[in-house]
């Protein structure tokens, strides 16, 4: 058995963990960035507390605006950068920290698009805060980047990227709305449970992923009909940060693997596609190990993510897709189609999602026909 695992340099969780964020950001610096969702106004007191050069981050990140990015904090001479939002938010603070001290644009860095250039300097030193229950971003090392002119996302990765400190503070989802709420801890429990099936799981990973999935589990239902629920909320917070945990160290799957090309060609967020898609990832993957590789271990793995979401110790594979689906339905997930997605449009997406990442580390490559079948039945 051999493997690595690597995270953020300093992790704190907790309720109240915020209000040390000005204290904390000035441990490294002296003029910072804040880098926030759409709106400043819910980061204002960090903003105001830092005197901080503001930059809003109006939807999920593309490579124009992490060149924007990187202008403002050229010529504000900022050296140290914060993001208190959604992963979004995460993200593109994570990439104008990267690209602002390697120079060149943020293209050239891109996976699967772009060159692949490496990131060999080290970023500016990166805090982030995550708001929502759901990307695991503060924790990975990686930035999901759109870039328009080829229809796709993908990813800034070193393991340089991985922030100085990720501070994770329940409080601050406590008003994030419904929508949202599903949205996001459904990316969480799809984080949750690709790393655990993936082909590169390993012993740390999988315990992370136990707890996660069973957290989430308990705890999505309850948030998504009670914001305020103080347990529910730390649960999904907690889960949420284990599956970034799990990802950056075992890799994604089919799921992910779908969501980097249609988030790329469609406006949909990133969360909402992972919801969409996820019971079907899970069938396809089931369905083709039981045609093709019946003795694979993941098998009795998707037994066990059954009997962990279900709380039934007789549950099977099916039982634990079915129970998804099932909480999919009641958190009124979008379909694809929601998003303007065609069937016309599916054999390109399938051609992309084949030569995505993620698709790396699912647990049996699956044919063009299967992938298909997988996509068509999330529209």
């Amino acid at each position: 058995m051999r493997f690595e695992f690597a995270t953020a340099t300093q992790i704190i969780f907790g309720e109240g963990t915020a209000a040390g964020l000005p204290e904390l950001v000035r441990t490294f610096g002296t003029r910072p960035m804040v880098v926030t969702g759409a709106s400043t106004d819910r980061a204002a007191w960090l903003i105001s507390a830092l005197a901080a050069e503001a930059f809003a981050v109006p939807s999920e990140p593309t490579v124009e605006l992490v060149r924007e990015g990187v202008k403002r904090i050229r010529s504000a001479g900022c050296d140290v950068i914060v993001s208190i939002g959604g992963g979004s938010a995460i993200d593109a603070g994570k990439a104008i920290a990267a690209i602002a001290t390697n120079g060149g644009e943020p293209l050239e860095f891109l996976e699967v698009v772009g060159r692949g250039r490496t990131i060999s300097t080290p970023p500016l030193p990166f805090i982030a805060a995550p708001t929502t229950a759901g990307t695991g971003s503060e924790v990975t090392r990686n930035a999901v980047l759109g870039s328009i002119e080829h229809g796709v996302k993908a990813s800034l990765r070193s393991p340089l990227m991985l922030p100085r400190v990720a501070l994770v503070d329940p409080e601050l989802t406590y008003e994030m709305p419904r929508t949202i709420t599903a949205c996001t801890g459904l990316d969480a429990l799809t984080q949750l449970i690709e790393p655990y099936v993936s082909s590169r799981a390993n012993p740390l990973v999988d315990a992370l992923c136990m707890d996660g999935i069973r957290r989430v589990g308990g705890a999505l239902r309850r948030a998504y009909n009670d914001g305020g629920d103080r347990d529910a909320r730390s649960d999904m917070a907690l889960g949420s940060l284990f599956g970034g945990l799990a990802l950056a160290n075992a890799g994604l799957g089919v799921v992910h693997g779908f969501a980097a090309p249609l988030g790329g060609s469609w406006k949909a967020p990133h969360g909402a596609l992972c919801a969409a898609l996820l019971p079907h990832g899970m069938a396809a993957n089931v369905a083709a190990l039981r045609r093709r590789a019946p003795q694979h271990p993941v098998l009795e793995r998707y037994v066990v993510i059954a009997r962990l979401l279900t709380g039934r110790p007789e549950a099977s594979a099916e039982d634990g897709i079915e129970w998804v689906r099932s909480l999919c339905a009641e958190l009124n997930v979008p379909a694809l189609h929601t998003w303007g997605i065609t069937e016309a449009d599916l054999p390109g997406v399938v051609e992309k999602a084949a030569h995505a990442s993620s698709m790396k580390a699912n647990p049996l490559p699956l044919t063009s026909g299967e992938l298909l079948e997988l996509v068509t039945s999330a529209l």
